[in-house]
C-alpha cells in the first residue's frame, strides 16, 4: 500500500504563509490528489483537490488563499497556503482518488497548522 507523509505545517501569525507537501512512497501519475483538514472533535473537511489532469478545486473558504499543485516526478503533492486566517487552524491530511473519486489507502498522520491572531 502506497503511504502518505504530510509536512510543512507550524505556527504562524494571522496573514501569514506556509507550504505544505505530501510525499507518497509509490506514483500519483495516474490518481486525483486531495487536501483535507481536521479540526479537534470534528469530520475532515475538504479543503482541495487536484486531477491526474491538472485541474483544481477549492472550498469557498480557502477559494484565492490557497493553491494546490503537483510535481509527478517526485510523487508530491503540495499546499500553499496564503493569508491564513485563525479559522484554518487543523490537521491537514492528504489523500490519494481515483478518476472515478474513490479514496484510495488509508488516512496518514497529518501535519499540524496553527494560524494565530
Amino acid at each position: 500500500q502506497v503511504q502518505l507523509v504530510e509536512a510543512g505545517g507550524g505556527l504562524v501569525q494571522a496573514g501569514g504563509s506556509l507550504r505544505l507537501s505530501c510525499a507518497a512512497s509509490g506514483s500519483i501519475i495516474s490518481n486525483n490528489m486531495g487536501w483535507y483538514l481536521q479540526a479537534p472533535g470534528k469530520q475532515p473537511e475538504f479543503v482541495a483537490n487536484i486531477t491526474s489532469g491538472g485541474s483544481n478545486n477549492y472550498a469557498d473558504s480557502v477559494q484565492g488563499r490557497f493553491t494546490i499543485s503537483r510535481d509527478n516526478a517526485k510523487d508530491t503533492v503540495y499546499l500553499q497556503m496564503n493569508s491564513l486566517k485563525p479559522e484554518d487552524t487543523a490537521v491537514y491530511y492528504c489523500r490519494t482518488f481515483t478518476t472515478s473519486g474513490r479514496a484510495l489507502y488509508n488516512w496518514g498522520q497529518g501535519t499540524q497548522v496553527t494560524v494565530s491572531s
